[in-house]
C-alpha cells in the first residue's frame, strides 16, 4: 500500500473548482498557448522538489510500503516534460525531452535521498495528457530512452506506464499491430520494472467515465496475451475494482464470466 503524491500544476480539476491562490506551473500554461496561473520561479521549483521529498519521507514514516510520484496526465511533472507547457528559459527546459526531464530527475533524486536506497519508488508517466489525448513526448524508442532512462538512474524502481487502452502498441510502425505497449517498451529500454494500466477489463476508457459514460466488462484475452509476452511485470486495475471489489479474486478463480462493468455512479458510493 502506498500513496500517490501529486502536484497538479495548472491543470483544471474535473470538478471545475478554482483555488483562491493562483495555480503554478512551469510556464503559467495549462496547454500550448493557453495561459493559466503563474510561472514558477527557480525558488518555487526548489521548494516544490523539497516538498515532494518531505511528503515521501512522511509516507515512509507512517508505515506505507511504497510511494508513487504522479508524473503523468498533464500534471506538474508532466508539464515540464511537455514542450507545449514548458517554455522556460532556464535549465529546466531544452530542445530535447531529456533536458525537459531535469525537474523530474531532481524530484526523484530528492525523494530517493529522503526514503533511502531500499524503499520502492514508483513513477507514473504517460504520453497522453488531459489537455491533449493525442500528445506524445517520445515519438521513437530513442526519445523514450532519453526521457525515461535518466529517471530510472535517478532512483525510480518502477515505471507506471499509463495508456488510455493498455493493449495498443506504442510503436506499431516498428513491431506491428501486436507490438509492445508503452510499459513493454519502457521495460525493454530501461530495464526497470513496469506497471501497465489503461481500461483493463472494460470497454471504455478512463476519461469517458467523467463524461458519464458506462463501460461493460470485456474478456481478458488481450491481458493474457500481453502477460504471456512478458510485456510488463504488473497490471493496474482502477475503475473495474470500484464497481467490483472482488474483480481480482474472480479472475484468479476463473470466474471472468461474473465480472461486472463500470457505472459512473460508483464513483460516489462505497461498494
Amino acid at each position: 500500500m502506498g500513496p500517490q503524491i501529486w502536484h497538479t500544476g495548472s491543470t483544471i480539476g474535473m470538478s471545475g473548482w478554482e483555488p483562491e491562490a493562483p495555480v503554478e506551473s512551469p510556464s503559467g500554461l495549462v496547454g500550448p498557448d493557453t495561459p493559466r496561473g503563474d510561472a514558477m520561479s527557480e525558488e518555487t521549483v526548489a521548494d516544490t522538489v523539497a516538498a515532494f521529498a518531505k511528503a515521501a519521507a512522511t509516507a515512509k514514516e507512517l508505515g506505507f510500503d511504497t510511494i508513487e510520484l504522479h508524473g503523468a496526465h498533464g500534471y506538474l511533472i508532466d508539464q515540464c516534460f511537455w514542450s507545449g507547457t514548458n517554455q522556460r528559459a532556464d535549465r529546466y527546459n531544452g530542445i530535447s525531452i531529456g533536458q525537459r526531464s531535469r525537474f523530474a530527475a531532481e524530484v526523484v533524486t530528492a525523494v530517493r535521498a529522503a526514503i533511502g536506497p531500499d524503499f520502492p519508488l514508483i513513477l507514473r508517466v504517460s504520453q497522453w495528457k488531459q489537455q491533449d489525448y493525442a500528445a506524445r513526448l517520445a515519438e521513437t524508442p530513442d526519445l523514450m530512452t532519453d526521457w525515461l532512462l535518466p529517471l530510472v538512474e535517478a532512483g525510480a524502481n518502477v515505471l507506471h506506464c499509463s495508456q488510455r487502452r493498455f493493449w495498443e502498441p506504442e510503436f506499431p510502425e516498428i513491431d506491428g499491430e501486436n507490438g509492445l505497449n508503452f510499459a513493454g517498451w519502457a521495460k525493454k529500454l530501461t530495464g526497470a520494472t513496469t506497471i501497465s494500466v489503461g481500461s483493463v477489463g472494460l470497454s471504455g476508457d478512463f476519461m469517458a467515465a467523467f463524461s458519464g459514460e458506462s463501460s461493460t466488462s470485456v474478456g481478458l484475452d488481450r491481458l493474457v496475451g500481453c502477460m504471456e509476452r512478458d510485456e510488463f511485470d504488473l497490471i493496474a486495475v482502477g475503475r473495474a475494482l470500484i464497481s467490483d471489489p472482488q474483480w481480482a479474486a474472480k479472475v484468479r478463480d476463473g470466474h471472468a464470466d461474473k465480472l461486472k462493468g463500470f457505472e459512473p455512479a460508483a464513483l460516489g458510493e462505497l461498494v
